[in-house]
């Protein structure tokens, strides 16, 4: 038997995000600069025979085996646009929380999709990959090579990769899941109040203090509307903000998940150990933003 390829499906955070515009078609338009974390979900591909899933791992339950699941999406998506391509049985260890803001299914989609494309010889730049990571979702297409970014449109127009500064993060999910689509629907225009992020400026930004003290001139515009439909995000951010050490702590994405960010790796995990302490059934990681 072959020896199965193997991609982690790093966690997305969403260190700023701005909602634009509500279009016509009922997306949103926004813009946000992304980070990825050195822990996430891994997916393995044994090429061959039959396209199936086996999920196991303690988000298994939520994220489900069967046709709904993304990574068969993206699989299929490509195959679509490649008739002849090779596809295979995929495991999924399936480790972040589902539905969190953290872009694990988007995640796990991009990962598939690079699996497939080595299995088969296509190199990374593939217009294919990137065509089939956009019909899956509008996250996979940043999440295809997870680096950091400024994305906008839907999330399909994305800046070149941004050479940041590491950041010490603590990352928690109180236990609920929140669906997007009910997150954006709460949104509601409201004055700019932050500046446009350009990638010249970000690229700029060397050291991890230039790279704090930007990143808390921004805002998600998703915390009040998430934080309506699940009132524990607010106790997580208070939570996170007493914590010693604590530089920044915001919602990722459209939520629940919400993170922290700290001067030093030591400090985070430091805080992380306090919270497992104080509040056992909240999902709870240390980590680092940027590690790549």
């Amino acid at each position: 038997m072959p020896v199965p390829l193997l991609e982690r499906a790093p966690a997305k955070v969403n260190l700023t995000l701005r909602v634009l515009r509500r279009r016509d078609d009922g997306y949103h338009e926004i813009e946000s600069l992304v980070a990825f974390a050195d822990f996430g979900d891994r997916l393995s591909l044994s090429p061959g025979g039959a396209l199936t899933l086996a999920v196991r791992g303690p988000g298994a339950a939520a994220a489900g085996d069967g046709a709904d699941n993304l990574v068969f999406t993206a699989a299929r998506s490509l195959a679509a646009r490649c008739p002849d391509i090779v596809l295979g049985a995929f495991r999924l260890d399936k480790r972040l929380p589902v539905a969190a803001g953290l872009g694990g299914g988007s995640a796990d989609a991009a990962a598939a999709l690079r699996l497939i494309g080595q299995a088969n010889g296509l190199v990374r730049d593939d217009p294919r990959l990137y065509a089939a990571a956009r019909a899956t979702g509008a996250d996979v297409p940043v999440c295809l090579d997870p680096r950091a970014r400024i994305m906008r449109g839907i999330g399909e127009l994305l800046s070149t990769p941004l050479l940041l500064p590491p950041l010490p993060a603590v990352l928690v999910n109180p236990g609920v899941a929140l669906p997007t689509k009910a997150v954006f629907a709460g949104w509601r225009p409201v004055a700019a109040s932050a500046t446009t992020l350009e990638p010249a400026a970000v690229a700029k930004l060397s050291s991890r203090d230039q790279l704090l003290q930007y990143v808390a001139t921004q805002s998600n515009d998703l915390e009040g509307p998430a934080i309506a439909l699940q009132p524990v995000i607010a106790k997580v951010l208070g939570e996170l903000r007493k914590l010693a050490g604590c530089r920044l702590a915001r919602m990722s994405g459209s939520g629940a998940t919400c993170f922290a960010l700290f001067s030093s790796a030591t400090a985070a995990r430091e805080a992380a150990k306090v919270l497992r302490r104080k509040h056992p059934y909240w999902w709870v990681r240390a980590g680092t933003l940027n590690s790549a």
